[in-house]
C-alpha cells in the first residue's frame, strides 16, 4: 500500500529572467542627443558673440517678418552685409529713409549726458553746503538771534545766501555803507564756510525804493548798493574766503525787490551772496554776456556785454 508521501504533487518552478533596463543601449541615444544640443548651443553663442550689431539687427528683422524679408531679398536688398542677400532697390523703404539701429548715436548726446551728471553732482554739493550753513547758524549763539535775517535757497545760479534788514535791526548804518557789528559776525562766519568749497562767489547789494537824499550830489541808491556790496566783500575776506574766489560785486539799487508789493519794506535792503555753479561762473567771467566775432576780422573777438552789470554806474570808493 502506498504511503501518503507518495501522493504529493510534483511542483515545477520556472524562473523568468528579465534583462535590466540599465543594461540596454537607450541611454546612449539620450546622451548623444544631449551632447549634440550642447554643441549646437555653444556654436550659437559663438556666432552671436562674433556677429556685428548690424547683422544682429538684420536677424531680428528677419524673424519678425521672415516671409516678407525673404521675398524682398533681406533687411536691405542693396546692403552687402545683409544676412539674406538680395539685389535691386529696397522697396520696403522710401528714398533717404533709415531704420532703427542704422544711425549711430552722436557724441553730442554723450556730452549732454555727461554735463547733466556734472550738474546733478554740483547741485548735491550745494545742497550739502546749504545744510551745513544752516547747521552752523543753529550751533552759533551769536548767529541764532539773526536766523530770521539769513535766508538760504537754491536758484538757477547756485546757492543764494541773503542777509536782509529788519525794521529795528538794520545791517548798515542809515544811508551809509558802514556795517553793524553783528553783520560783520555773520559775514565772517559765512566767509569761513565758503572758503571750504571750490565754487566762485558773487555779491550784490540791494536797497529799498526810498530815494537817497543826503550826501554828495549825484550819489544815489545805485552807488550806495554798490558800496555796501563792496564793504561786504571785505568782511568776507576777513572771515577767511580767498579774494580770488569772488568774481563779481555789483550794486542793484531797488531794481530787484525782495518784496515787490511793498517797495519800502526793510527786507528789500539786503546783501545777496551766490555760491555759483559752473554755468553762472562762466557767465560772470564773460561779464554776463557772450563773445561775438567781428565780421571784418574773424581773428579779433569783440566782447558784447549784456546783463545787469553792464547797466550799473561805477561804484564810489
Amino acid at each position: 500500500m502506498a504511503s501518503n508521501s507518495d501522493k504529493r504533487p510534483i511542483v515545477v518552478k520556472r524562473i523568468k529572467k528579465v534583462v535590466g533596463g540599465g543594461h540596454g543601449g537607450a541611454w546612449k541615444i539620450a546622451y548623444a542627443d544631449f551632447v549634440t544640443a550642447m554643441m549646437a548651443f555653444f556654436l550659437l553663442m559663438w556666432l552671436l558673440g562674433s556677429t556685428a550689431k548690424e547683422d544682429l539687427a538684420g536677424i531680428s528683422e528677419y524673424f519678425k517678418t521672415p516671409l516678407e524679408i525673404s521675398l524682398l531679398g533681406g533687411s536691405s536688398s542693396s546692403e552687402s552685409k545683409s544676412m539674406i542677400k538680395g539685389g535691386g532697390q529696397d522697396s520696403t523703404r522710401s528714398k533717404g529713409e533709415v531704420r532703427k539701429g542704422e544711425i549711430k548715436p552722436e557724441k553730442k548726446i554723450e556730452i549732454k549726458n555727461a554735463e547733466e551728471l556734472v550738474r546733478q553732482k554740483e547741485l548735491e554739493k550745494l545742497k550739502e553746503l546749504k545744510a551745513k550753513i544752516e547747521k552752523a547758524i543753529d550751533a552759533n549763539q551769536k548767529l541764532q538771534q539773526f536766523k530770521k535775517q539769513i535766508l538760504l535757497d537754491i536758484t538757477t545760479e547756485g546757492l543764494r545766501i541773503q542777509i536782509v534788514d529788519e525794521k529795528n535791526r538794520p545791517m548798515f548804518r542809515s544811508g551809509s555803507a558802514q556795517l553793524e557789528p553783528y553783520t560783520k559776525d555773520i559775514l565772517h562766519e559765512i566767509g569761513t564756510m565758503l572758503n571750504q568749497v571750490p565754487n566762485k562767489v558773487s555779491l550784490s547789494g540791494h536797497t529799498d525804493a526810498l530815494p537817497y537824499s543826503s550826501g554828495d550830489k549825484g550819489y544815489s541808491n545805485w552807488e550806495l548798493s554798490a558800496d555796501r556790496a563792496n564793504a561786504s566783500r571785505r568782511e568776507l575776506i576777513l572771515g577767511g574766503i580767498g579774494d580770488e574766489k569772488i568774481v563779481r560785486v555789483v550794486g542793484l539799487s531797488s531794481a530787484v525787490l525782495f518784496d515787490k508789493i511793498d517797495p519800502l519794506n526793510p527786507v528789500n535792503r539786503r546783501i545777496s551772496i551766490i555760491v555759483m555753479n559752473k554755468n553762472a561762473e562762466e557767465s560772470a567771467r564773460n561779464d554776463g554776456g557772450t563773445v561775438e566775432m567781428d565780421a571784418t576780422n574773424a581773428n579779433a573777438p569783440q566782447p558784447v556785454v549784456s546783463g545787469v552789470a553792464a547797466m550799473l554806474p561805477a561804484a564810489k570808493h
